[in-house]
């Protein structure tokens, strides 16, 4: 067998391979010999029917089969030959088979990129010192209060203003007719200004009093989040029941209790401050964990191989769709396909698969390896994070041999990042200033 490699770019091959003639014939002479023990052919006893006629009745098969054998026999030599680091699935676009020639065929490969070792070492890197502030903590308190308000009718006689919760009944008709998009619905409630409907649909109900009655044109635009009112001319019959005003809790002991195991103020403010400071603390890692793979990028210079970038880029986006599902988005309304998400997303792919090569090349490069301790915190970590008991989520990952390998890969990469970050230089500054909707200074959140 002869097999040469042709360059084609450092990650894509292509393997042409000749298997001598001799070697055909021989695989051709074997799968003949068995087919004539098992062929059961009429005028012919079991093992009896010559060559001749077994060829007439069942060369197309034959040749296939011998082709296909031929072919993964082949290859499978060819990768011990070459020492070729093959990644993914080979691309081979057989050839019609001829017993009296050599068989040629080319397989398309996609090898693993060679990576030079990567010096880590020193990289400048920088750590912001987020603080939380009071009016952070306000403003999470104020959400909370506005999460439990009421709203109450109002006794005035006055007329419905922008920032104004009101209830109506309405019906939107297309071309006069009923519109299933649009039915007759009683007693909704939108807040002014939302443009939960649209925002047109908002200003024409400000003015109105409780007991009138409008009929209001709506053109939805084509990009407009319902793909099934986009670019619809809609004659919205609306009367407006009742005006509605926001009341917001106190707060106090009553208030906080209904928000949870606690006790007073001062216990919700810490609870509050807790969780922003694990925010800032996450946030601090993605920041340092950036500008690690900024760094290291630029040092390690290569190509990707493509079957890699769209394994990635199938987990981004299946990610996503479960996302979109678990929040009862349709893509279809937003204007998203699969394609559209796949072009999208396919920088952070590649951008991906080069963080998880320049890791692993660290990784090898250190000789890391992890202890049970390690991996028993990683079980740790996990269960705690899906609320689940440790003993499950070991079960899993030895009933999942595969998975465990990807997960201790993952525990190892993490370590490699903190190697690094240990290796650098890391400078603290303070946060830059945001200017705020007053027009002050307010802490970076």
């Amino acid at each position: 067998m002869q097999v040469t490699v042709e360059d084609v770019s450092s990650v894509k091959k292509i393997l042409h391979i000749e298997i001598p003639e001799n070697d055909t014939t021989r695989e051709l002479e074997k799968a003949y010999s068995q087919l004539k023990k098992t062929a059961k052919i009429k005028g012919f006893r079991p093992g009896k029917a010559p060559r001749s006629v077994l060829e007439r009745l069942f060369k197309k098969d034959v040749h296939a089969d011998v082709t296909s054998q031929l072919i993964q026999e082949s290859f499978v030599e060819a990768l011990k030959e070459t020492e070729l680091d093959v990644i993914g699935t080979p691309k081979i676009d057989p050839p019609a088979f001829d017993e009296k020639k050599a068989y040629k065929f080319e397989a398309t490969v996609e090898v693993r990129p060679e990576i030079d070792a990567i010096d880590f070492k020193g990289l400048a890197l920088t750590k912001t010192m987020y603080a939380v502030s009071d009016q952070e903590v306000e403003a999470q308190i104020e959400m909370l209060r506005k999460n439990m308000a009421r709203l109450e009718k109002i006794e005035e006689d006055r007329a419905a203003q922008a920032g104004d919760s009101v209830m109506i009944d309405y019906e939107g008709l297309k071309d006069g007719k009923p519109f299933a998009e649009t039915q007759r619905t009683e007693n909704f409630t939108l807040k002014l200004g939302a443009a939960k409907i649209t925002k047109e649909f908002d200003d024409a109900l400000v003015g109105m009093k409780p007991g009138d009655e409008k009929e209001i044109k709506i053109a939805f635009p084509e990009d407009h989040f319902n793909k099934k009112l986009a670019g619809l001319g809609i004659e919205f019959q609306v009367t407006l029941k009742e005006i509605r005003k926001e009341v917001l809790p106190e707060v106090d002991a009553e208030f906080v209790k209904k928000l949870g195991s606690y006790e007073t103020v001062a216990d919700l403010k810490a609870d509050i401050v807790k969780n922003l400071t694990q925010g800032y603390q996450k946030r601090v890692e993605q920041e340092i964990n950036e500008q690690v793979y900024t760094a290291l990028l630029e040092k390690a210079q290569f190509e990707v191989p493509d079957s890699m970038v769209d394994y990635e880029l199938q987990n981004i986006v299946a990610d996503a769709e479960r996302s979109f599902a678990y929040h009862n988005v349709n893509m279809d309304d937003l204007g998203l396909t699969k394609e559209k998400m796949e072009e999208q997303y396919r920088d952070t792919a590649i951008k991906q698969v080069k963080r998880h090569l320049i890791l692993g090349k660290i990784i090898e490069q250190e000789n890391m390896t992890l202890s049970d301790d390690e991996l028993d915190k990683g079980f740790a970590e996990m269960a705690a994070s899906f609320n689940q008991p440790v003993d499950r989520i070991k079960q899993y990952y030895q009933e999942n041999k595969e998975n465990l390998a990807f997960f201790k890969h993952t525990l190892l990469e993490k370590n490699a990042i903190t190697l690094i970050v240990e290796q650098g230089t890391v400078k603290e500054v303070a946060p830059e200033p945001e200017v705020g909707q007053e027009g002050q200074d307010v802490p970076s959140a």
